[in-house]
C-alpha cells in the first residue's frame, strides 16, 4: 500500500486507531482553535494577550491549509470533495485570518470551524444520536404541509392584528405604519415584547392582552405537529436507534443488528 491509499484511510476514515487518534486531535485543533477566537474579542484580553491570540490563529489556520490540500492531494475524486458539504466546511475554515488581512475583524469567522465539529458523531461513532437525528427530519419532512398552513394562517393573523393596531392607536402612539404594526404584532405573539413599541388607548391595551394569551396557545403548535409525526413514524415503522434499520411492526429485536427496539 502506497503512502498517499495510507494516508488517505486515516484521514477520511474513523474505523482504524490512527484515523481515530487523527479525528480526535483534529477535534482538539477545532475547539482551541474557536476558543481563541471567542478570547480574543473580549477586549481586556485582546489588549493583554492580542500578540499571543494572534499567534495561535496563525498557527491553525497554516495547519487548517494544510489539511485542506491534504485532503484535496489525496482524495480520489478532488473535485468531488472540493464540492461537497465537508469540502465547503474545511475551506471556510482556513479562509478567515487570509481575509483579515484585506478586510479588518473577518477573523472573527473563525467560528465556522466549530460545524467541522460535527465529525464528533463520526469519531465517537454516536450511531443512537445519528439516528434520532434522521428520525427528527423525517418527522420534519412528514410535518411541512401541516407547519406551513400554520405559519400561513399566523402570517394572516399578525397582518390583520397589526392593521388593526395601526387602525386603534393610531401615528401619535409609534404605531406609524402598518410594516410597524405588524412588527408590534409579531413581537407579540412570541411573547418576545421588546417593550419598543407599546400601545396607549384602552382598546389597544386590550388586543394586546388578548394576542399575548393567544401567543403562548401557538407557540405550542408547532411542537405537538412535530412530535406527533415522530411518534406515528417510530411506532408504525419499528425503527432500530442503534442501526436505523425498519423493522416489521410489533418486532423486538432488530432483523439487521440484533439490537432490543
Amino acid at each position: 500500500m502506497n503512502l498517499r491509499k495510507k494516508l488517505y484511510i486515516i484521514v477520511f476514515y474513523a474505523n482504524t486507531r490512527s484515523g481515530r487518534l487523527f479525528d480526535q486531535a483534529l477535534l482538539w485543533a477545532i475547539l482551541i482553535s474557536v476558543l481563541t477566537v471567542l478570547l480574543e474579542s473580549v477586549a481586556s484580553l485582546d489588549e493583554q494577550y492580542g500578540a499571543v491570540f494572534e499567534r495561535v490563529e496563525w498557527f491553525f489556520t497554516l495547519l487548517f491549509t494544510f489539511e485542506y490540500f491534504l485532503r484535496i492531494y489525496i482524495s480520489p475524486t478532488p473535485r468531488k470533495y472540493i464540492f461537497s458539504f465537508w469540502g465547503i466546511i474545511d475551506f471556510l475554515a482556513a479562509v478567515p485570518l487570509y481575509l483579515s488581512l484585506f478586510y479588518p475583524g473577518t477573523q472573527f469567522l473563525f467560528v465556522i470551524r466549530f460545524l467541522r465539529f460535527l465529525r464528533v458523531f463520526r469519531v465517537m461513532k454516536l450511531a443512537r444520536f445519528t439516528s434520532e437525528a434522521k428520525a427528527l427530519s423525517v418527522a420534519l419532512r412528514s410535518s411541512m404541509y401541516k407547519i406551513t398552513i400554520f405559519f400561513t394562517s399566523i402570517l394572516i393573523l399578525v397582518l390583520l392584528l397589526g392593521t388593526l393596531m395601526y387602525v386603534v392607536e393610531g401615528k401619535g402612539e409609534g404605531f406609524d405604519s402598518i410594516p410597524e404594526s405588524i412588527y408590534w404584532a409579531i413581537i407579540t405573539i412570541t411573547t418576545v415584547g421588546y417593550g419598543d413599541l407599546v400601545p396607549q388607548t384602552s382598546l389597544g391595551k386590550f388586543i394586546s392582552s388578548f394576542v399575548m394569551i393567544i401567543g403562548y396557545a401557538i407557540i405550542a403548535v408547532p411542537t405537538g405537529i412535530v412530535t406527533s409525526e415522530m411518534s406515528k413514524n417510530r411506532t408504525e415503522k419499528s425503527v432500530c436507534r442503534q442501526c436505523d434499520h425498519s423493522n416489521p411492526e410489533g418486532a423486538r429485536y432488530c432483523n439487521h443488528c440484533g439490537e432490543k427496539l
